[in-house]
């Protein structure tokens, strides 16, 4: 598969479409778009979809988008959630026009309603939601009216007057629109608009018991901020009928609503209320848990902006829902670190090598080794080699099959950027299991200079036993056995894999890498790619496994 297209030959989605013929038309000057997610969880990648679609569009178009919280439900709502979804936006390289909140409109919103009351368009009802859902009828059956429908203008804006002053409870009363309540779409049967919440907002404080709906917050906002094109997911098709009768009745600026296909994840869950289980339940260590799809836990685990862009640009929109599979996103992952990645030695399970012909006057040489071969100005590293080294177990078999050419008794192997040498001698303990290999090293085959004329085919990392530094490796793998865990019967949770995480407690490093930065990736040499971890402290390193090294998805799968 090839990533490196040109971008503009693509051919345009169905809203680039859209919005080249408004501007063609001169419907509008300039485009204006919106992100409105609300702060009760951490963003995750379906998030990320809209944040680049959103952002993208008006960048390309030069217009500008806003971020806007929908901050209507102050149950659930924290400032905590606001700042990580900041954060989260800037790490993925974009950048609002205004900061807005619902909450900023409360005062706005609320004279709306007192509008659509003086229009005659709303009422106030104390039926119990219950009794609504029950009124409301079923897709094959109309909805009916019930008594508090037909009370006058000035009763309904006294009650409405007395909701915000907070002389009811919780659910004792609720403003209604009214619709039509034998409309073949069920939210517009005199849908809700406001309902009583005695709770304190994260922003407005104690000033407000009555919160506006969705539904009611959603269009008149886009209104009030001028949005030409309100950009949402496909479960609101149902809605854009309210929002334009919403408008349509206030005689407020005509935004529009489109709607695109949401994109999950295989392997994961993208649901909030899921997510949210998981990290109360301690199934994860966080919100930015490395496992988790949210858009910081990729950020901990090593993703980089730019591949996450690219992947959203690739897989473009559409207007159906579907499951894409997440080695799609693990291979823009892959192909964007590949260019960056600084290469390092780390071996995870260390068996001793002993190089017993290797007599230099110090007992070690410092060896230069490529930082990234992708990137020509990568320059080079110091490597110090010694007579004792570790390699990987794995790397090491005493009775290995045909063409196997990793080393064994017998066998010549070369070590990355340093020597070709022969295993001799395997040392063993009282249980018989392999302690220190002995082995020589051909002095005229260092990599870059070799004249020895020995051609082997496998090449090992390595790393100094006396520079070796120690590294808490943290391997990290999908959190669910299942592609879709929603879609099980049974708890969702019953599908956690057991294995998605696994620990390197005392991992040996080359030491260069004990300068790492917590904005530079690596590319553990034959292991795959890792990420310093926010958990490393003067007493130790961490690092986080991104990806690995194998491209697992294939073009057309």
């Amino acid at each position: 598969m090839s990533t490196t297209a040109n971008k503009e030959e693509r051919s345009l989605n169905f809203l680039e479409e859209i919005i080249e013929a408004d501007l063609a038309a001169g419907k509008y000057k300039t485009i204006m778009t919106r992100f409105p997610p609300e702060p009760n969880g951490y963003l995750h990648m379906g998030h990320a979809t809209s944040i680049c679609l959103n952002f993208g569009l008006t960048k390309k178009y030069g217009g500008n988008t806003n971020l806007r919280f929908d901050d209507t439900n102050p149950v659930t709502e924290d400032t905590e959630y606001v700042e990580s979804i900041k954060n989260d936006i800037k790490w993925l390289g974009f950048e609002w026009a205004n900061e807005l909140y619902a909450s900023d409109y409360f005062e706005q919103l609320y004279n709306m309603a007192i509008t659509l009351i003086k229009k005659g368009l709303a009422y106030v009802d104390d039926s119990s939601s219950e009794a609504i859902a029950e009124q409301k009828g079923t897709p094959t059956q109309v909805g009916r009216r019930n008594e508090y429908a037909d009370r006058s203008i000035e009763e309904n804006l006294q009650l409405f007057a007395g909701m915000r002053a907070g002389k009811y409870k919780d659910g004792e009363k609720v403003l209604r629109a009214k619709v039509d309540m034998s409309s073949p779409n069920m939210l517009m049967r005199d849908p809700l608009l406001y309902r009583i919440k005695h709770a304190h907002h994260h922003r407005t404080g104690d000033a407000w018991c009555i919160y506006p709906m969705y539904d009611f917050a959603h269009g008149q906002s886009d209104s009030i901020e001028k949005i030409t094109h309100s950009i949402c997911t496909l479960e609101f098709v149902p809605h854009r009928e309210l929002y334009d009768w919403l408008i349509e009745k206030l005689e407020i600026y005509p935004s529009h609503q489109y709607e695109f296909a949401r994109r999950n994840l295989t392997y994961t869950v993208m649901s909030k209320r899921k997510l949210l289980q998981l990290v109360n339940e301690k199934h994860v260590a966080g919100w930015d848990d490395p496992r988790m799809p949210t858009i910081s836990g990729m950020r901990r685990r090593g993703y980089t902006p730019e591949s996450i862009r690219e992947f959203c640009d690739r897989i473009g929109i559409a207007k159906r829902d579907n499951v894409v599979d997440i080695s799609l996103l693990e291979f823009f992952v892959r192909e964007d670190l590949n260019k960056r990645a600084l290469r390092r030695m780390v071996v995870f399970d260390p068996v001793k090598v002993v190089i017993t012909n290797y007599a230099d006057a110090d007992g070690e040489e410092i060896l230069t080794s490529e930082n990234n071969p992708e990137d020509p100005n990568g320059g080079t590293r110091e490597i110090p080699f010694s007579n004792e080294i570790y390699i990987e177990r794995e790397d090491f078999m005493e009775n290995p099959p045909k063409k196997y050419f990793r080393l064994a008794p017998g066998q010549m192997v070369r070590l990355k950027s340093a020597y070709i040498i022969k295993c001799e001698e395997v040392i063993k303990d009282a249980e018989g299991n392999v302690t220190e290999l002995r082995c020589t090293y051909i002095p005229e085959s260092k990599s870059g200079s070799d004249t020895s004329g020995i051609h082997v085919k496998g090449t090992l990392h390595w790393v100094s036993v006396k520079h070796a530094i120690t590294a808490e490796v943290r391997e990290y793998d999908r959190l669910f056995k299942v592609e879709d865990p929603s879609s099980e019967e049974g708890d969702f949770k019953d599908y956690i894999n057991p294995d998605s995480l696994k620990i390197v407690r005392a991992a040996y490093a080359e030491p260069a890498l004990k300068n790492a930065h917590f904005d530079e990736r690596f590319q553990f040499v034959r292991k795959g790619y890792f990420v310093l971890d926010k958990d490393s402290s003067t007493s130790g390193m961490v690092f986080n496994k991104t990806v690995g090294l194998k491209d697992g998805w294939k073009a057309g799968k």
